[in-house]
């Protein structure tokens, strides 16, 4: 296992792969390269997102057993996306990035879309759905302290989550349409999307009402049993 032993390159790239990195190479597929490139772009912004994770790592094999565990939710997300209407992935998310960090939680998000696209389909939005629900663990993870203390204020994340994803989302369907940001369209899918967003912000506030508690604890039992 990679482990980045410098902690001022832990703490820049941790820093600049998230926010600057990443969207700079969605940027590049969106306004440089032709739409069949899409796969070079996915590919990038997976690779970004595993370093990401790996600037948490402060001893190897703490990072290992980290890997294990998101692995497992991770797949869990990637099932829960074949429910139908509600959608698990985001609320699952948000649970291991409030219970194994911010890095977590954005290689959760991101390599669910990456992965359960596989089957829903690949194409240039797969890169914006990667960095959508892995922006929403991030900063789920730095909101650790009080969506641990707070179940209503969790639920209140999962809403606004819902419609952030959904907004990151419109951004992209006006790109594909047009190649430009145009603020007229951009009103009008927002718009289209309104019955669809409510519908994932609700999902996102009844799977963490329900879920958010039993798998904290499943997951700090883990934490506590294996030294993660």
């Amino acid at each position: 296992m990679i482990v980045i032993k410098n902690k001022t390159l832990r703490q820049v790239l941790s820093i600049i792969t998230p926010f600057i990195l990443i969207p700079c190479i969605i940027a590049v597929g969106v306004f440089v390269l032709d739409e069949k490139y899409y796969a070079l772009v996915t590919t990038a912004v997976a690779v970004l997102a595993l370093v990401y994770f790996i600037t948490g790592f402060e001893r190897k094999q703490t990072g290992t057993r980290r890997l294990i565990i998101i692995a497992v939710m991770v797949a869990l997300s990637v099932a829960g996306r074949f429910i139908p209407f509600f959608k698990p992935i985001t609320a699952l998310t948000v649970i291991t990035a409030v219970y194994l960090g911010g890095e977590a939680g954005f290689l959760t998000g991101s390599l669910a879309a990456l992965i359960s696209n596989f089957y829903f389909g690949q194409g240039p939005w797969t890169p914006f759905q990667m960095f959508a629900w892995g922006i929403i663990g991030l900063v789920a993870g730095l909101l650790s302290t009080p969506l641990k203390k707070s179940r209503l204020l969790t639920v209140l994340y999962g809403v606004i989550s819902g419609i952030a994803f959904s907004l990151i989302m419109d951004i992209w369907a006006v790109l594909g349409h047009s190649g430009t940001l145009n603020t007229q369209l951009y009103v009008a899918s927002v718009i289209s999307a309104l019955p669809h967003t409510v519908l994932y912000a609700v999902s996102n506030a009844v799977f963490l009402w329900i879920c958010a508690k039993p798998f904290g604890e499943k997951l700090q039992r883990v934490k506590l049993k294996y030294g993660v």
